[in-house]
């Protein structure tokens, strides 16, 4: 087993920018590879349904553009080596593909994980009566927590309303070319394809969303303050503006050492378009109208 000397967490919220973060310092080739290896649920093995994020919400007319969608949905364990009473063996497996040869570990934990993550951990008998503070940093050697954080929480939770809709997280194909993004299990690829009708604005879909980021960004500060941490901060939009500037300043608050030859053009397709323009600016005004009355009546779905 490859035991990490140094860890480093990169802490979260979906379409927080942290995909490109972690992809970025993945191709650095000296800072593990940070990946998203405890985002399986503890009930299933598998990562959350697109129905999932909704949970207890009243409006059904949300599930009618997630029905089709979630049905073929069926991802599978990133190992087979994960299991609820055998934790130990998927942690040990992590360890393995998570850590560059210098000796470094690196991986993504998203807050909506980190229940279902202690839990799992707690099956393991030496963490068993470990407190919240202080697991992470008994399960992970010498460890560094990195915040990523986007700024426009509207436009978070609109491109997290397109992703739960498509099932599609990133996409690093080339643009127009026509490939499948690399990262979506092939178990559901075919789905995702056969899949894809017009994507449709729902504003009480992503006010649920957006409550929900808000949320879980405020259990992270709750985390850090409680367990006296201060974490390496990273701003979405600092860093996609500078992505070589600011992957060298991540790359020194956790003291690597960035190597000579290092390229970080990106070849990830940025998903963002004239869709998320035109949502964010009709979620806006819809909920400005709504908390000064200056519309009559509010339409939830076109």
């Amino acid at each position: 087993m490859t035991q990490p000397d140094r860890s480093y967490l990169v802490c979260a919220t979906p379409r927080s920018g942290s995909t490109l973060v972690c992809q970025t310092l993945i191709r650095t080739g000296v800072a593990g590879r940070p990946e998203e290896y405890f985002e399986a649920l503890r009930s299933s093995g598998v990562p959350r349904r697109p129905e999932e994020y909704f949970h207890g919400v009243g409006d059904r007319t949300i599930f009618d553009h997630l029905a089709e969608r979630s049905e073929g949905f069926n991802p599978v364990p990133r190992s087979p080596l994960w299991s609820r009473t055998a934790y130990d063996r998927y942690l040990d497996w992590v360890f393995e593909v998570g850590t560059t040869e210098n000796g470094i570990f690196g991986a993504k934990l998203m807050w909506g994980h980190i229940e279902d993550f202690v839990s799992l951990l707690r099956n393991i008998p030496e963490y068993r009566e470990v407190p919240m503070a202080e697991i992470l940093s008994e399960v992970f050697p010498d460890l560094t927590f990195v915040r990523v954080v986007r700024a426009n929480k509207i436009r978070q939770a609109v491109s997290l309303w397109k992703a739960v809709q498509t099932a599609t997280w990133r996409d690093e194909s080339p643009a127009g070319s026509g490939q499948e993004p690399e990262d979506v299990d092939a178990s559901y690829k075919g789905f995702v394809n056969g899949h894809r009708p017009a994507l449709r604005f729902h504003y009480g879909a992503i006010r649920h969303l957006l409550d929900q980021l808000i949320q879980q960004e405020a259990a992270w500060d709750a985390f850090f303050e409680h367990a006296r941490i201060k974490p390496v901060f990273v701003l979405y939009e600092n860093f996609a503006a500078d992505v070589e500037a600011s992957t060298r300043n991540v790359l020194e608050r956790l003291e690597i050492e960035a190597p000579a030859d290092l390229n970080l053009e990106t070849k990830m397709k940025k998903q963002s378009d004239g869709i998320n323009d035109d949502w964010s600016r009709r979620y806006s005004d819809i909920r400005l109208g709504a908390e000064f009355d200056l519309v009559p009546t509010l339409s939830s779905v076109e």
